[in-house]
């Protein structure tokens, strides 16, 4: 039975963003703990971390910034991660997606924006963690040398375990289980992260993960073993022969 209020602990230096956020998400019915810098926000997830079900993380904070703080979390812990940034370069989206962060969202946003995408984010996983469900999904995915085992949220190629993050696993799970079928990067950001592309930033999303993606798999674009680039259309799992 899932709980009835979830728990988002946000961590943001600047008391009247911190405050706002705060008092928009109690109001939209979520249980809120504030931290004011990064080192608070480590502190308070080692304390509660069986009952936080989302973190959101101010990039630029004292002590210890988002990244920091992202990259720490992500050694003890799956919880979902939305990093909220003022740093606007895809590089900064990058390093957060690399660290382990499941969105990003560049400020100035609205909270609206924010909380669609935070339960978004809570759907999915109340719905990864539906025993119903896990009953069907519990048969592996086998294409070649690649196996995808939905049971144990882990990919192996040839028997080496890929190590990959639950973003990058549910991505290759969705683009296997169609081989052939094209989908757009609209397709896939609407299926993983539950929302429409709204900006060239959002479908960079999408390219950053299959670029990881393909790191972990030992594949180039040039030379593709299991994804491939349709130019102006999307991405292909490749039918295996």
């Amino acid at each position: 039975m899932s709980k009835l209020r979830h728990t988002i602990l946000i961590a943001e230096d600047d008391i009247r963003t911190r405050t706002a956020l705060v008092n928009s998400l109690t109001a939209s019915g979520y249980q809120v703990i504030a931290a004011v810098d990064g080192q608070e926000a480590l502190q308070y997830f080692h304390t509660d971390s069986n009952t936080i079900d989302l973190v959101v993380l101010d990039v630029l904070m004292p002590k210890l910034d988002g990244f920091q703080v992202c990259q720490r979390l992500r050694t003890i812990s799956d919880v979902p991660i939305i990093m909220a940034t003022v740093l606007g370069s895809s590089s900064d989206r990058v390093t957060g997606l690399e660290m382990g962060a499941n969105d990003y969202i560049v400020k100035p946003f609205s909270t609206k924006e924010l909380i669609a995408r935070i339960r978004s984010i809570l759907r999915r996983v109340t719905k990864r963690q539906d025993p119903v469900l896990s009953e069907v999904q519990r048969s592996a995915i086998k294409i070649g040398q690649l196996v995808i085992d939905p049971a144990t949220r882990r990919a192996y190629i040839d028997g080496h375990y890929l190590g990959l993050t639950e973003i990058e696993f549910r991505l290759i799970e969705l683009l296997a289980s169609r081989p052939g079928h094209i989908f757009s990067r609209g397709d896939i950001l609407e299926a993983l992260w539950g929302y429409d592309a709204s900006s060239a930033a959002d479908t960079k999303t999408v390219d950053v993960h299959i670029s990881r993606l393909r790191i972990k798999l030992n594949e180039t674009t040039h030379n593709p073993k299991y994804i491939v680039t349709i130019r102006g259309r999307g991405y292909m799992f490749l039918v295996q022969r």
